[in-house]
């Protein structure tokens, strides 16, 4: 059963190696994250799910242990989700799949929980398809949530990414009203209204945000949590939202 999520953006500046001069940008947005993942930790999950976007070819499980790396960005920075010390040896000794890399999502919420110094439950990473629908991703939700007594999930994915003329999808105007109806229902739990969210709508302003979120609802569908919202901007033209489900 799900007992508490966290939802966190999951551009590569949120690590200030990346970002570099710019790190003080998103300061307020780690901050909430942080905070997002304290309560989490005060849940006290048996097991904690890293689920974010990823591309064709990209998606599937990422055992703990699973390293990610920023070198594509510039940055000579590794990352590791969780520890892999109590997973089972394969017949000649090595870890299951954990030399796959992560995908960005993944690698930035490993990131965020290595700077928090996760050590609460053990840790798995699912990268989800950006394609999927709504009814495979609460599927996949639902799944995740029998999975144990008490999940959490750490939910990465960003909103639309057309707010602005600057904005890496440009200025479309159906941005504001997307993020808005997406800020709204992830600082309410709504799972119903994430699960709403039209895929091919999310598709054209590039919010990768939208199948992890609806994962996220099919996760929750009966846990009857209450949702925050920590942090809401949009500072480079992409919608960053931070909330918390307990």
């Amino acid at each position: 059963m799900l007992v508490a999520a966290a939802v966190c953006p999951c551009p590569p500046l949120l690590v200030p190696e990346v970002a570099t001069g710019a790190a003080p940008e998103l300061d307020a947005a780690r901050a909430a994250c942080t905070d997002a993942l304290g309560l989490l930790a005060a849940a006290r999950p048996d097991r904690l799910y890293v689920v974010g976007p990823a591309g064709e070819g990209a998606h599937g499980v990422f055992p703990a242990g699973s390293t990610g790396t920023f070198a594509g960005f510039g940055v000579d920075l590794s990352v590791r989700l969780g520890d892999d010390g109590g997973r089972p040896a394969d017949d000649d000794g090595s870890r299951p799949a954990a030399d796959r890399p992560l995908p960005v999502s993944l690698a930035v919420g490993a990131w965020l929980l290595g700077r928090a110094g996760w050590a609460d439950a053990p840790i798995e990473g699912l990268a989800v398809d950006g394609t999927a629908t709504p009814d495979v991703c609460a599927g996949i939700g639902r799944g995740l949530a029998d999975s144990a007594e008490r999940i959490a999930l750490l939910v990465m994915g960003d909103g639309s990414a057309c707010r602005t003329v600057k904005a890496p999808g440009y200025l479309d105007e159906r941005a504001a009203g997307f993020d808005a109806e997406a800020a709204r229902a992830l600082g309410t739990a709504d799972a119903a209204a994430l699960l709403a969210l039209e895929p091919e709508l999310a598709y054209e302003l590039k919010a990768a945000g939208r199948a992890p979120w609806q994962v996220l609802a099919g996760a929750a569908q009966g846990a009857d949590l209450d949702g925050r919202l920590l942090f809401e901007d949009a500072p480079y033209g992409v919608g960053y939202f931070v909330a918390a489900w307990s």
